[in-house]
């Protein structure tokens, strides 16, 4: 199959970002493009959801950050970052050459720094915000948005404002009804969800009985957390109208085909970057492969066609 042909059966417009694959870098893994450079063909990433940023710079967790999990890894690096006026000025027309779609991943301890930092972007050439109201591994802020439906409209809707380019709001795992969160930030005018961040978790060493992790308790991902996300991705594309970006232990093509099974209009892919730097390009090849042996034109023809009318 040729690169044309790779081309035309993955293409997708979502929620207004046009993309050449449905495979984006997740934010935190994949940095800000750069650190792949030398390991990914750019064709085949459809996204980049960068570093989360934050009003200020910040420096991060102390103590310990990442620790390996028997299928996985958690991590508390604490959104450290270089603050949005940096990224603005240096990191973002580096990263513009990739002529790959930029999504920007912001942060906040307020419903003020969220409004700042859209206000920062809003003559910036960005293809999408990613508004975090997930991130389990800060003392404060984030998650504390993203487990109330009350609070998660709010910042949605003061982002969506101001914003000029689509808004994804990505949803926190550790909830009772993820459902109910996604459909409030959907009537907040949120054009896309992503799920799952992290699952909070926590490792203790046996010789010393201390934490693992600096911060005592961490973000957990990888393969481990896969069936979660499924799972909470089916539920929530039964539950909104907007298009769903799944994400969680994602390593293979088929693992993506799960997911977009399961509802998901597309997918980012996060730990698997550590462990195999050109995987991206892998799941998209492998999932033009799947289409040609399956008889399917695009890869939209799997969105939510999961069989739920028995064996």
């Amino acid at each position: 199959m040729n690169h044309a042909a790779k081309t035309e059966m993955l293409a997708v417009n979502l929620a207004g970002i046009q993309m050449r694959t449905p495979i984006i870098g997740a934010s935190g893994t994949f940095g800000n493009g750069e650190e792949y450079d030398d390991f990914v063909d750019w064709d085949y990433v459809g996204g980049i959801s960068v570093k989360g940023l934050t009003v200020e710079p910040r420096n991060g967790n102390h103590g310990r950050r990442i620790a390996e999990t028997p299928a996985g890894i958690m991590n508390c690096v604490g959104l450290q970052n270089p603050g949005i006026e940096v990224f603005v000025n240096e990191i973002l027309p580096r990263i513009r050459v990739y002529k790959t779609p930029i999504i920007v991943n912001i942060n906040g301890n307020t419903v003020e720094d969220y409004i700042k930092i859209t206000e920062m972007l809003a003559g910036a050439e960005v293809a999408g915000i990613e508004v975090n109201i997930s991130c389990p591994n800060t003392k404060h802020g984030c998650m504390a948005f993203g487990v109330n439906p009350g609070s998660a409209a709010l910042v949605t809707r003061e982002v969506r404002k101001r914003a000029k380019v689509p808004v994804i709001v990505k949803l926190s795992p550790n909830v009772t009804d993820i459902a109910e969160i996604a459909q409030a930030v959907e009537a907040a005018g949120a054009d896309a969800v992503s799920l799952i961040n992290t699952l909070l978790g926590m490792a203790i060493d046996t010789k010393t009985w201390k934490p693992v992790l600096g911060n005592l308790t961490g973000g957990l991902s990888g393969p481990a957390i896969k069936p979660v996300a499924v799972r909470m991705v089916w539920q929530v594309a039964q539950a909104v109208k907007i298009p769903v970006i799944g994400l969680g232990g994602i390593s293979s093509a088929l693992d993506a085909i799960e997911f977009f099974l399961a509802g998901a209009s597309a997918v980012q892919v996060g730990t698997a970057n550590f462990v195999n730097p050109k995987i991206m390009n892998e799941i998209a090849c492998g999932l033009c492969s799947y289409l040609e042996e399956h008889d399917l034109q695009h890869y939209s023809q799997l969105v939510g066609k999961i069989n739920v009318g028995g064996n």
